[in-house]
C-alpha cells in the first residue's frame, strides 16, 4: 500500500472506532445512575454507621452532576466499545506483521485483557474498604463530604493502577520471549519481587487496612511466580529446540 492508501485506511479505521466509542458513551450515559449508586455504596454505609448526616457525595458546581456523568460515560464507553476499537487497531497493523508476530500479539492481548479486568474487579472490591477505613479517622464532631470529581478520580485511578499492575506479568513473559530476561533470573529475584509487591500494595491501600494490603500483595506475588514459571517453561522449550538444531544453548550470544 502507498502512503496515501495507508492514510485513508487509518482514517477509515479511526472513524469506525470513534463511532463505536460514541455508541458506547450513549449507552454508558443512560446507565450512569445505577453505576453511581454502586460506587457510592461505601458513603451510605459510612453515613449509616455514624447515625446519618455524616457522609455525603458533594457537587460543588452548577454543571458538576452533568460533568460527572460525561466523564463516566467516556471511561465506561471506552470499555464497552473496546471490541470495536481494538479490532480496528488490529485490522490496521495485522497486514504488516509476520505469522509469528501475529501469534504472539494475539496471545499477549488474550492474556492482558482478562488480567486487566480481573485487576479492576479486585480494585472495585478493595476500594470500599479503603474508603471506609480512611473515613474512620474523621473525628466524631466532624462530617465527611466527598467531592464528586475527587471521589470519581480516586475510584478511576485506583481501578486503573490495580488493573495495570495485574498486566505486568504479561510484560515479563513478553520480555522472556524477546530474550531479555530468563525465567531463572525472574525466580532468582523473588525477594525483590515480594518487597516491591508489598510496597505497591501498601501505597495503593491505607496502612490501617491490612487485609486489603495483604490481599493485593498476595495476588501480585502469585502472578509474578506464575509469569516466572511460564518463562521457565518457554526457556526449556527453547533449549530443546536449540539442541535439536545442533546448537549450543549455553553458548554466549554473538
Amino acid at each position: 500500500m502507498s502512503l496515501g492508501e495507508h492514510l485513508r485506511e487509518a482514517r477509515k479505521r479511526l472513524i469506525i472506532a470513534v463511532i463505536g466509542l460514541a455508541a458506547g458513551m450513549v449507552i454508558a450515559f443512560i446507565v450512569t445512575d445505577p453505576i453511581i449508586n454502586f460506587l457510592t455504596e461505601p458513603i451510605r454505609i459510612i453515613d449509616e454507621e455514624r447515625g446519618g448526616d455524616f457522609a455525603e457525595l458533594m457537587f460543588t458546581g452548577i454543571a458538576s452532576g452533568f460533568n460527572l456523568r460525561i466523564r463516566m460515560a467516556l471511561s465506561i464507553g471506552l470499555l464497552l466499545s473496546a471490541p470495536v476499537w481494538l479490532w480496528q487497531i488490529w485490522a490496521f497493523v495485522m497486514p504488516g506483521l509476520t505469522k509469528k508476530e501475529i501469534r504472539y500479539t494475539l496471545a499477549f492481548v488474550g492474556a492482558a485483557i482478562p488480567l486487566f479486568f480481573a485487576g479492576g474487579y479486585v480494585a472495585v472490591l478493595v476500594a470500599p474498604h479503603v474508603i471506609e477505613v480512611m473515613s474512620s479517622f474523621v473525628p466524631e464532631i466532624g462530617v465527611n463530604f466527598f467531592d464528586s470529581d475527587y471521589y470519581y478520580d480516586f475510584i478511576l485511578k485506583f481501578v486503573l493502577v490495580i488493573g495495570v499492575s495485574f498486566v505486568l506479568p504479561v510484560f515479563m513473559v513478553a520480555l522472556n520471549l524477546a530474550g531479555v530476561m530468563s525465567g531463572a533470573a525472574m525466580l532468582k529475584g523473588w525477594r525483590i519481587a515480594i518487597l516491591v509487591a508489598s510496597l505497591f500494595a501498601a501505597i495503593a491501600t491505607p496502612a490501617a487496612d491490612i487485609g486489603s494490603m495483604l490481599l493485593l500483595a498476595g495476588i501480585l506475588v502469585v502472578l509474578y511466580f506464575a509469569a516466572a514459571l511460564l518463562s521457565l517453561l518457554f526457556d526449556r522449550r527453547k533449549k530443546k529446540r536449540e539442541i535439536a538444531a545442533g546448537l549450543d544453548p549455553d553458548a554466549p550470544a554473538a
